[in-house]
């Protein structure tokens, strides 16, 4: 399972797209996986590193079509992470490197609250060991902090009608920034916040 950890990288939930981090300030934190082997005899390693930031222009507009598309106006649009794959190899028999990173965003469409948000919290609470122990399985074991394994943050939040064990709705986070999260989601679906205004197209520095 673990070769296939590449794939499930760019599998992950979001308007986003591909992104050099080159400016900016370093990510408020980050997540360094352990390196697996792939297939082909390479090395794979990923690299998680967080926000939450505002997002670019092209993601707002992103996030304002999927919204349309299911008839909400976008309100903000949250740039929650970024996730960094780095690949080392050969190719044609030569030493190759590869790589790429996928933004995880959040598009704070006016979805209206929904009226099963206990099931959806006692879903995920009984889902939440065996599900660490999948992504465990693919990206190594689920990242903790002195001991204290990180929270699983929903990126679309439960109360607004996220999956509660869906793969690509379930981010590892450290405390302090779902705290953040946490936070700031009010805001992006609230009017005229700041997650509606255009952040930079890279935002933090490795």
């Amino acid at each position: 399972m673990r070769a296939a950890s590449a794939a499930l990288v760019f599998a992950l939930v979001g308007c986003g797209s591909v992104t050099v981090g080159t400016v900016g300030k370093p990510a408020m934190a980050k997540w360094v996986g352990p390196v697996f082997g792939t297939p082909d005899g390479g090395q794979l390693r990923t690299t998680i590193y967080y926000g939450p930031w505002q997002c670019s222009a092209a993601f707002l507009s992103r996030c304002e079509s999927k919204c349309a598309a299911q008839g909400y106006p976008l309100m903000g649009c949250m740039w929650l992470a970024d996730i960094k794959a780095d690949w080392q190899g050969r190719y044609l028999f030569m030493p190759a490197e590869a790589g790429g990173r996928m933004a995880i965003t959040h598009c704070c469409c006016d979805y209206p609250k929904v009226n099963d948000l206990k099931w959806r919290r006692d879903t995920w609470d009984n889902a939440r060991k065996r599900f660490r122990q999948d992504w465990g399985s693919e990206f190594g074991a689920w990242p903790s902090t002195g001991g204290n394994l990180w929270t699983g943050h929903h990126i679309l939040d439960l109360a607004h009608g996220g999956a509660p064990t869906a793969t690509n709705n379930v981010l590892p986070v450290p405390d302090a920034m779902h705290k953040a999260f946490n936070a700031e989601y009010p805001a992006c679906y609230a009017p005229g916040g700041k997650w509606l205004t255009p952040g930079p197209e890279h935002p933090y520095v490795d």
